[in-house]
Formats: structure tokens, C-alpha cells, sequence
């Protein structure tokens, strides 16, 4: 899975904002405030095309976690962005 082209990400103090640009505001109006995980992962799924358990490993490897709340974190950023159809 990967970001939708035409998705931005700006910080603005401690929060990220990702919103649509061009042709999919459209589709998208508005924007979603991520915090520096969410923030992290997004800019993952903007570079390349990862599946949930690469999402998991990444998560475990940058921040202190265990692989449980790991996991459960990235499924619920995953499913939240494809609700919102972030997510190609």
C-alpha cells in the first residue's frame, strides 16, 4: 500500500497535517492531523509501497515499542487512511 499521489504532509509546531493538492481536493477536502508516529509512517507510505508487517518492523525499529502495540498501532493507521481513501 502507498499514499495517493497528491497528498502533502506540513508540520505546524508539534503536529503534521496531510492534505490533498491539485485534482484530489476533490476527492479529499479537508486535511488529517497526525502526530510524529503517524507523521513517520506516512512518510513511509509516501516513498514506497510497504505492507502492514513492514509498517510493524519499522515502528518496533525507530521507536521503543514491543511488536504487539506495534501492530496494533499500524492497523489502526492503515485502516483509518483507507477509510479516509488516503491510501492507494
Amino acid at each position: 500500500m502507498k499514499i495517493k499521489k497528491g497528498f502533502v504532509l506540513e508540520q505546524v509546531g508539534d503536529s503534521y497535517l496531510a492534505c490533498a493538492t491539485g485534482k484530489l481536493v476533490k476527492e479529499f477536502a479537508g486535511y488529517v492531523k497526525l502526530n510524529g508516529t503517524g507523521a513517520f509512517l506516512f512518510k513511509l507510505l509516501c516513498e514506497k509501497d510497504l505492507d502492514e508487517e513492514a509498517l510493524v518492523s519499522a515502528l518496533t525499529s525507530e521507536y521503543d515499542i514491543d511488536e504487539a502495540t506495534a501492530a496494533r498501532d499500524a492497523h489502526t493507521f492503515i485502516s483509518r487512511l483507507t477509510e479516509a481513501g488516503i491510501i492507494a
